[in-house]
């Protein structure tokens, strides 16, 4: 890179936009910030304002505005907050734009970024499960580049070769299988929200973490896997890998299997994404395979985690339904860490918004949000029930 990549960073204040950040700061003579966007995280925002001096700092929150302002107050950073602000954000003159608002909060600001050319660090898999064909013809039209950012995704982005995309028989996911991998449906009836976030492998934030553990997240990735490398749900495989250190593999037709493999750090996918189409150093633990000496496979049970096959119902159905899916889970995934519902009451909640919402055609971004929001309410009926 011969000058300094503009970056703006939506969702600063998560786990994948501090590790983003750390990354970032580690490189001054390669980037420039544009924007820092969170949601509430005044703290954290703040501090991460002062280290790398952007232009514009955002908090969705409109009620954290005046801690943002007094914080920030002499800094020479311009503060602003609510929606539009964030969206906003997005239009600002950065080449690269790591979009990771978790859930479909995420997808106006990421469509702002992808309309006016950008590369697009993608972490946030919603926007594909809920608007993929819309997202992606966006991104034909305008130009912009999608690099994924989940570590499934970007394994695939590196070991599948697109010019011979007709030579490839199927994608396969790894899983991790998240903490309750060996327990019982009797078992996982009483985790508490402290246990599921418990990830064995990942820092993620709690809702991440919740979706791993009932392997929602491994459904939604299949959903943006379909919609980032054209391949049909009949071609997209899962496999639970409790070490996380093959990241995913891609088949091909001769009987070849090329994987990306990797310690389980997400500075990896972000320093691929950030360095794009170049490499850049990244301060992870190097891979010891002597070290580790056994990698373990074993396929999914789809008993204990009915999400993968909610997903699979849900990519044939079409992108209608897999807004619901989306929607629905998000829902349950805060009702159940506000302990209003139990783990598995996530999949019943899901499983009866779909087969409660009407379902439409979405030929626009607006389509997609009216549908988002159907489905929160009818989640939100049925949990009233459960």
């Amino acid at each position: 890179m011969s000058a300094r990549r503009g970056v703006t960073i939506l969702g600063s204040t998560g786990s994948i936009g501090r590790n983003t950040v750390e990354l970032v700061e580690a490189s001054p003579e390669l980037y420039r910030v544009e924007a820092l966007v969170a949601n509430s995280r005044v703290d954290i925002l703040a501090d991460q304002v002062r280290r790398l001096k952007p232009r514009v700092a955002v908090v969705a929150d409109e009620s954290a505005y005046p801690a943002l302002k007094e914080a920030l107050a002499g800094t020479g950073t311009e503060v602003a907050a609510g929606a539009a602000a964030v969206a906003d954000a997005a239009d600002l003159p950065a080449e690269w734009v790591m979009a990771s608002i978790v859930g479909a909060a995420g997808l106006a600001p990421t469509l702002r970024a992808i309309r006016r050319g950008a590369t697009i660090g993608l972490a946030n898999k919603e926007v594909l499960v809920c608007a993929g064909s819309l997202v992606m013809a966006e991104i034909e039209t305008h130009g912009a580049t999608l690099v994924p950012v989940d570590s499934e995704h970007s394994a695939i982005f590196q070991v599948l070769d697109t010019r011979q995309r007709d030579q490839v028989e199927k994608i396969i996911l790894t899983a991790s299988g998240g903490p309750f991998r060996t327990k019982d449906r009797a078992y996982m009836a009483n985790v508490t929200p402290e246990q599921a976030v418990a990830h064995p492998n990942w820092s993620m934030g709690a809702k991440i973490s919740v979706d791993s553990a009932s392997m929602f997240n491994k459904g939604l990735e299949m959903i943006e896997a379909y919609h980032l490398f054209g391949m049909p749900e009949e071609q997209i495989d899962v496999v639970v890998h409790p070490q996380s250190v093959v990241h995913s593999l891609v088949a091909y037709r001769d009987g070849s299997v090329l994987a990306q493999l990797g310690s389980p750090d997400m500075r990896t996918p972000i320093s691929l994404a950030l360095g794009w189409p170049n490499r850049i150093p990244a301060p992870v633990p190097r891979l010891d395979l002597a070290a580790i000496a056994t990698l373990t496979f074993e396929a999914p049970d789809p008993e204990r985690f009915p999400a993968l096959r909610l997903a699979r119902e849900a990519m044939r159905a079409g992108s209608s339904v897999t807004a619901v899916l989306n929607a629905a889970n998000e829902v349950a995934v805060a009702a159940f860490l506000g302990r209003r519902i139990g783990f598995l009451d996530i999949a019943r909640v899901v499983e009866k918004t779909i087969d409660g919402v009407n379902h439409r055609d979405l030929g626009s971004i607006e389509d997609v949000l009216a549908q988002d929001q159907a489905a929160r309410r009818h989640a939100e009926s049925v949990i009233g029930q459960l």
